[in-house]
């Protein structure tokens, strides 16, 4: 078998990796593992790749990493506008990140890239910002974001330090396929190091990144004079949120900040937690006793690359109450508008970016204050790309963008997520309740009875291995080709499909001028919605839902969640 033979050649390469020539001799007895490790190639995308760690062509590990590094590193050797310019790298606690970015880094040095290497862990939202201070052709961060500890991956990033581009994507892909795992070595790191050919960076970036993302607040003076009285429980879930969090909210005033020891570390087992996910309401388990003991109203937590931002809000009833993605996205939108308008810096021209499975709250929140809300695909690579085109053409300000999926931006030198700058924008909103007298659970509340209560849902269903991808195509093909009249009871007023680029509705067909991408979106009747896609980066189809109620949070909830069964129902 084919299989067996890469085998083989996977046996002679990795002899000197005894953890990955273990894990092969165990694949001989069981050809349904050999076939998973050895089917494809691990996936490479916009998003980079993403894997199970572990031996084989589909999974991450020293050879696939290499190859990946090579590619890049011929992709930017034939682009001129890269001749000259370095490549910078970073990674977070997971298990192996430091060894594979090493690796990566001394690929690049082989082929003649110049590098510059955090010495430490980081979050991803500093690897954009490093790219962008040193006008480097391109960053990596070695990350699997949320998932389980099983998990790493490559994240690349463009010159303006946005995810790559699909177009950037699609050419490094045929660079990687053709290299051979065997041609892809790395140079000695003293030889790397002594040729000047790989740098280390550490303070020299982060203490600029600090002091900008602590100009993004939109009122400072009122934090200073109220921080000290906040008090935050805040857990990076043992990633490298830990020290870039706690030195912005010092550095602006809030001091009460208490880290869930247990939490604190780096490890890459992350042994506290199922999935170091703060999506996950489980992943604030030890962070509310410890809320609850020292007084806290507040809980931050961040994932292990510290882009995604999630929060415990204390209700009235002294409970911790884990807010959603667009809830926190919500509160965010309503105090920077809220805040400078008040200042009377709300520019007349303002925008604000979100994805298309967000919520429709912030439609109406956008609304009254005057401010345009766009609509991408999901992905923060298109926010970078809207900040990037409003910056080129001048005809609207970025004030704002944000996912359903707990990512945040409020400022321009990233282009991606960044929960350092979130987490800072959280507490400063908290400061704002602090000093009218309110909590952050209360201003939800105020957003709520102001705009209407909406709510969303969202379901992944996991379908591993060759026949789950198989299975992935079916559904998907199925939705794109027949539109139900009815979805739940509620008619289906116009259907979206995004990979014709095409909306249907009332017996027309608009062009939407969104890049192809396998979505569709059914827009109901009620403001309700509904709306699928595959992962970009798992072996997943993800379904959602949304739909409102002017009076009641507990019948906009029922709504959405009846929606996504029917519509989870329909489509398997």
């Amino acid at each position: 078998m084919a299989f067996e033979n890469l085998l083989e050649q996977w046996l002679v390469m990795a002899k000197d990796e005894p953890d990955l020539v273990e894990e092969l001799n165990k694949a001989k007895e069981d050809p349904k593992a050999l076939e998973d490790r050895f089917y494809q190639d691990l996936a490479f995308g916009t998003g980079g790749m993403r894997g199970v760690i572990g031996a084989g062509r589909n999974r991450m590990n020293i050879f696939t990493i290499r190859r990946a590094a090579a590619g890049l590193a011929d992709y930017l050797n034939e682009d001129e506008d890269s001749k000259g310019k370095c490549v910078a790298i970073g990674f977070d606690s997971r298990k192996y990140s430091q060894r594979f970015a090493k690796e990566t880094a001394l690929v690049l040095c082989k082929r003649g890239i110049k590098v510059r290497l955090f010495e430490s862990l980081r979050p991803v939202p500093l690897l954009s910002y490093a790219v962008r201070k040193l006008g480097a052709a391109a960053g990596v961060v070695v990350t699997a974001s949320h998932n389980p500890p099983e998990y790493n991956g490559f994240k690349v990033y463009g010159p303006d330090g946005a995810q790559l581009s699909p177009k950037a994507a699609d050419i490094m892909t045929v660079k990687i396929r053709n290299l051979t795992f065997e041609e892809c070595l790395p140079m000695d790191e003293e030889e790397a190091l002594s040729k000047g050919l790989l740098t280390m960076m550490g303070e020299d970036i982060d203490a600029p990144y600090n002091d900008m993302v602590l100009g993004l607040m939109a009122c400072p003076d009122l934090v200073k004079k109220v921080g000290d009285q906040l008090s935050i429980v805040y857990t990076p879930l043992h990633g490298s949120g830990n020290l870039p969090v706690r030195r912005a909210l010092k550095s602006a005033g809030i001091k009460q900040v208490t880290v869930v020891p247990e939490q604190e570390l780096p490890d890459p087992a992350f042994s506290t937690v199922k999935a170091p996910n703060p999506e996950d309401p489980a992943a604030f388990a030890m962070s509310i006793p410890l809320a609850k003991k020292v007084g806290a109203t507040v809980i931050l937590g961040t994932d292990p690359d510290c882009d995604r931002l999630g929060v415990c809000a204390m209700d009235e009833s002294g409970e911790f109450r884990t807010l959603t993605g667009n809830q926190i996205g919500c509160i965010l939108l309503h105090h920077l508008l809220s805040q400078k308008k008040k200042a009377g810096t709300l520019p007349e021209n303002g925008a604000v970016v979100m994805s298309i499975v967000s919520t429709s709250l912030a439609n109406a929140i956008c609304e009254d204050y005057g401010v345009t809300l766009f609509e991408v695909l999901t992905g923060f690579k298109y926010v970078g790309e809207k900040i990037q085109q409003f910056e080129e053409t001048g005809d609207y300000t970025f004030l704002f963008g944000f996912e359903e999926s707990y990512g945040y931006l409020s400022g321009t030198d990233v282009r991606d997520k960044d929960a350092v700058n979130a987490a800072l924008l959280l507490a400063e909103a908290a400061c704002v309740c602090l000093d009218e007298g309110i909590t952050l659970f209360d201003r939800l509340q105020q957003i709520y009875k102001r705009y209407g209560y909406y709510s969303e849902d969202i379901h992944s269903a996991t379908y591993p291995g060759k026949e789950g991808a198989e299975k992935i195509v079916s559904i998907m093909k199925t939705l794109h080709q027949e539109a139900p009249e009815k979805i739940g009871g509620l008619k289906v007023l116009a259907s979206r499909d995004y990979l014709s680029g095409e909306m249907k509705k009332n017996g027309e067909v608009i062009k939407m001028g969104f890049p192809p991408s396998d979505v569709v979106y059914f827009d109901l009747e009620g403001g309700a919605w509904v709306c699928a896609r595959p992962s970009g980066t798992e072996p997943k189809i993800k379904f959602y839902s949304g739909a409102s109620h002017k009076e009641s949070l507990e019948k906009a909830k029922t709504a959405s969640k009846n929606l996504l069964d029917a519509f989870i129902g329909m489509s398997e």
